[in-house]
Formats: structure tokens, C-alpha cells, sequence
């Protein structure tokens, strides 16, 4: 088969299909990359033009256009594989990814454009990639046995569609899901719109990242595939804090963050210092009428939300999921709660003992942060992280939105810590001791509670009849 002969078929496909060796040749040279930094936008070198997205922690998979059958063709290639991952410095995971790195490249195009995709499977098992919420053909969508044959290990199978419509979709497998995607096989695709949209406006600065949640047993580097819900992991883009890197933006700006979910839980993302609109879905942009300003989302299983604010508050302002426990690291989540517990005499006989031992929890865990013992290697600490006032007291999914009036436009660099204008800081009161404990109220009578009057404030009822239940 010739080179212009292959791409004519691939073009015509109507269903993923395998390479041949010889048509191997023609592939677009597969770029992988290892670093964990998030890369610069990457203005597209060739094709139609618009705005590139940030991928926190991540980057952008470059692409080659080709002639075919139906014009201009962009063409990419992803490779799955075993890849190493550094969530935080100190602890690497063992994932499987696409080019190096979980979650894999993001994919850039145009709407209209006509996009070629090479998929060489370098796994031990087979898989397949699912375009989530693209409208394609049917022979494209990726579902393993059902739309297209399983990709083998070692095989290559290329995918060609046209990106009919703007926004922001996920890919992923649709084999072996359970273990492929608990592994950390998923990315983000972007299709911009090729001309002005009436429902999509122009911003400065254009974030994306995808929610993570992984089980690894604390010493180990490998995630329990099995697990449904009891995970210790929680990532922005296979990172956890304080090791994600934070959106820096300059005031002003108008800013859009996206972000996908691809685990098995929700997660209520919020932004403080900024109300924002969720202005898409991965079903497409929100009509302006169904806006509504928010300062919290819900991004559920298998979607995406697109949110979008100018940033006029200038600060160092946290970005995180509002589940508290997805806000910390894996270490301590078995300890019992002891607040309100005293138990020196207890503590003392065992120090007897072990003399090393430590009361823990008794007070809250808000100290832990400052502690120091030996957990196993390749293990993150439950809380972690500090700011210019101290601990941060955080872990898992937590960064920060940076405003900078002295940001440049196109400068992503971390600006380092917020320089608060003199008597903008919570202070202590000088002289102000602890208050003496409140004097408790009367309790309430039966027949209703009673201010300190004696004056009936409330009345209760008791149920009789046919509202008491005697069962």
C-alpha cells in the first residue's frame, strides 16, 4: 500500500482500523513528554488560528498537517503506556497514561477541522480511546467489541472524524475501564470555535485540568484498580498540593477554567475572592439565559464544567474541591476521633512503655501538619503545604488562583506570595484573653421554651390522634 492510497482508506473509514507496517512510516513521529510543569500555551504553528488553552501540569500535543481526500488534515499521534508519575516531590505513582504522562496530552483543534489520530498501544493489555461527548461516526466512538475491534499490544490503529462542534470533551478508555481508567488512562480535547460565537466569549487566560482520584496503600506505588469508593488520592491533573501549580493571572483579566471528571465521585469545585458562570458543558456552551453567578460548581461523574469570571481581586485566592476530605493526603485517615478525651494517665503508662509514644487527635488535627515521625517511603503526609503565615493545612485537591494588577498579559510565571497593603490582614487583638464561657440558658419546659423573662418565646405541640405513631 502506498503512502496517498493509505490515507484515502483511512480517510473513507468508517470504523477505527489497524496500521500496517509500511504505512507506519508515514506516522506522525510519536512526542512524549515527562516533566510535570505546566507547559506554555502552544500557539498553533500551522491551521486555523485561536486561543491555546493552559493545561495545568500538563501540555499540548503537537500535531502535523496533512493532505487528504477532504482538505487540510491535523494529525496527531498518542501512544498508551506505562508512564511514572511524580504527584508531589518524594511520592511517584506507577500509572499508565498516553506520551509519558497521566493524564495524557490535551488535543487542540478548530472546529471544521478534519482530525487524523494514530493510537499505538504499548500496554500489556489491549485498549481503546473513547472520544466522551464528540459527535462523530459511530465506527469512531471507541467502545471496544461493540463500535470497533479491541487495539492489541504493539498494534496501532488510526481514528479520523471531523470536530463538528466547539467545546470541551474528555477522551479515555472504553476497555477494561475499570482498571484502565483507575490506572490514569484520560485527558481533555479542546475544539475552539472557528469564528466569533454568539455564546462564547474571547478571554486572556484559558485553564484546564482534570479531577483525579486514586487508592495507593501508603509505601506502595501502585493504585488499587478495584476500589469503587474509599480512595486516599485526590489530584488536579495527577498533581496534589502543595505541589500543583497555581493559575496566575493578571487583574483584570477574563478568566475561563475548565475542568473534567473522570472519577467515581462528585466534586463541588469552588473559587474563592470571585463569582463566576458556568458558561459550558461537555454538552456545549450555556445559552446566557441560563447563567447565573456562583462561587461553587458540582462537577459530576463524567462531566465538565466551564467556568468564567474577571479577575478583579487582586490576591492569592484558593481554588479547591469543598469536600474536606478530598483536601487532604492519605495518611491519618484511620486515626479515631479523641477530641475531648483526656487522657494523660493513660498517655503516661504507655510512655512507660513506648517512650516515643504521642497523644494524637486530642485536641484536633490541625497540629499534625507540625509533626514529625516516620511514615513509609513514597508516602504523602495527610496534611502538608505553607503559606507566607504559616501552615497551610491542606493537601489533595487545593491551589491557588494568583491576582496581579503587574501581571503581563501571556506571563503564566508564579508571582510568588501576595504582598497584603498595611491593615488588610486578620490581627490579633492585643489584650483580649479567652471570654469566659456563657452562662447556659434555662432549659425549655415542656409546655415551650422561655426566654430570661420566663416569657414563652416557642410553643410545642405534642402529637395526638391519628399524628401519634405507635409502631
Amino acid at each position: 500500500m502506498n503512502r496517498r492510497n493509505f490515507f484515502a482508506g483511512a480517510a473513507t473509514a468508517v470504523a477505527a482500523t489497524t496500521v500496517s507496517r509500511v504505512a507506519m512510516a508515514a506516522l506522525p513521529e510519536p512526542v512524549s513528554q515527562s516533566s510535570t510543569a505546566t507547559a506554555p500555551p502552544l500557539a498553533p504553528p500551522n491551521g486555523r488560528p485561536y486561543n491555546p488553552v493552559v493545561t495545568l501540569n500538563g501540555w499540548t500535543l503537537p500535531w502535523r498537517m496533512n493532505a487528504g481526500p477532504h482538505g487540510q488534515v491535523k494529525e496527531f499521534h498518542l501512544v498508551a503506556e506505562p508512564v511514572v508519575r511524580e504527584m508531589a516531590p518524594g511520592f511517584k505513582v506507577n500509572m499508565w497514561g498516553y506520551n509519558g504522562q497521566s493524564p495524557g496530552p490535551t488535543i487542540e483543534v478548530v472546529e471544521g477541522d478534519r482530525v487524523r489520530i494514530y493510537v499505538t498501544n504499548r500496554l500489556p493489555e489491549h485498549t481503546t480511546v473513547h472520544w466522551h461527548g464528540q459527535r462523530l461516526p459511530n465506527g469512531m466512538d471507541g467502545v471496544g467489541g461493540i463500535t470497533q475491534p479491541h487495539i492489541p499490544p504493539g498494534k496501532t490503529f488510526v481514528y479520523e472524524f471531523t470536530a463538528r462542534r466547539p467545546g470541551t470533551f474528555m477522551y479515555h478508555p472504553h476497555a477494561d475501564e475499570m482498571v484502565q481508567m483507575a490506572m490514569g488512562m484520560m485527558g481533555f480535547w479542546v475544539t475552539h470555535p472557528k469564528d466569533s460565537h454568539p455564546l462564547i466569549d474571547p478571554v486572556q487566560r484559558d485553564f484546564c485540568f482534570l479531577l483525579g482520584s486514586f487508592d495507593v496503600e501508603p509505601g506502595s506505588a501502585t493504585p488499587k484498580v478495584n476500589t469503587m469508593t474509599d480512595f486516599n488520592i485526590w489530584s488536579f491533573n495527577s498533581r496534589v498540593f502543595p505541589a500543583i501549580d497555581t493559575l496566575n493571572v493578571r487583574k483584570g483579566d477574563r478568566v475561563r477554567i475548565r475542568a473534567g471528571n473522570l472519577t467515581m465521585t462528585n466534586h463541588p469545585v469552588h473559587i474563592h475572592g470571585h463569582e463566576f458562570e458556568v458558561t459550558g458543558t461537555d454538552g456545549g456552551p450555556v445559552p446566557r439565559t441560563a447563567r447565573w453567578p456562583e462561587v461553587s460548581v458540582d462537577v459530576a461523574v463524567g462531566q465538565m464544567r466551564q467556568m468564567e469570571f474577571i479577575a478583579d481581586e487582586e490576591g492569592d485566592w484558593a481554588l479547591h474541591c469543598h469536600k474536606a476530605h478530598h483536601t487532604m493526603g492519605p495518611m491519618g485517615h484511620e486515626v479515631p476521633t479523641m477530641i475531648g478525651v483526656d487522657h494523660k494517665g493513660v498517655a503516661e503508662k504507655i510512655r512507660k512503655l513506648v517512650p516515643d509514644y504521642m497523644v494524637m487527635g486530642d485536641k484536633g488535627m490541625a497540629d499534625m501538619g507540625g509533626m514529625e515521625m516516620p511514615i513509609p517511603d513514597n508516602t504523602l503526609p495527610m496534611m502538608t503545604g505553607t503559606g507566607p503565615f504559616g501552615a497551610a493545612e491542606m493537601g489533595g485537591m487545593f491551589t491557588l488562583l494568583k491576582v496581579r494588577r503587574d501581571q503581563k498579559p501571556g506571563d503564566y510565571r508564579d508571582p510568588g506570595w501576595f504582598r497584603h497593603p498595611a491593615g488588610t490582614v486578620a490581627r490579633e487583638v492585643p489584650g483580649a484573653g479567652v471570654p469566659p464561657a456563657a452562662r447556659h440558658a434555662p432549659a425549655p419546659s415542656a409546655n415551650g421554651a422561655r426566654d430570661a423573662t420566663g416569657t414563652p418565646d416557642a410553643t410545642v405541640r405534642k402529637p395526638a390522634g391519628h399524628g401519634a405513631h405507635n409502631h
